[in-house]
């Protein structure tokens, strides 16, 4: 069974969304009213760096925002947001 929604979380806010698999997580964050610093959307300035968990409990990865999308085989995606006074 191919799970096509992913339930999105994003900390500290506390907002939670549905988003598709394949949907970038830049536009899944700006539906859900979640603001991710972005430089030059290429991945190289690290501004969208965020930490996401898997799976409730995983051990947090570092991924760039800008590169990334909702991925396949996950119904629950924390996603740990930054406070960056440089962007």
């Amino acid at each position: 069974m191919k799970i096509m929604a992913v339930q999105v979380h994003f900390l500290p806010e506390d907002i939670t969304v549905t988003a598709t698999v394949g949907e970038p997580l830049l536009g899944v964050a700006e539906r859900a009213g979640v603001v991710i610093p972005t430089g030059c959307l290429l991945g190289a300035c690290h501004a969208c760096v965020v930490d996401w968990e898997l799976a409730p409990g995983a051990e947090p990865e570092g991924v760039r925002a800008c590169l990334t999308s909702i991925p396949a085989g996950v119904a629950m995606l924390i996603i740990h947001l930054y406070q960056d006074p440089t962007w």
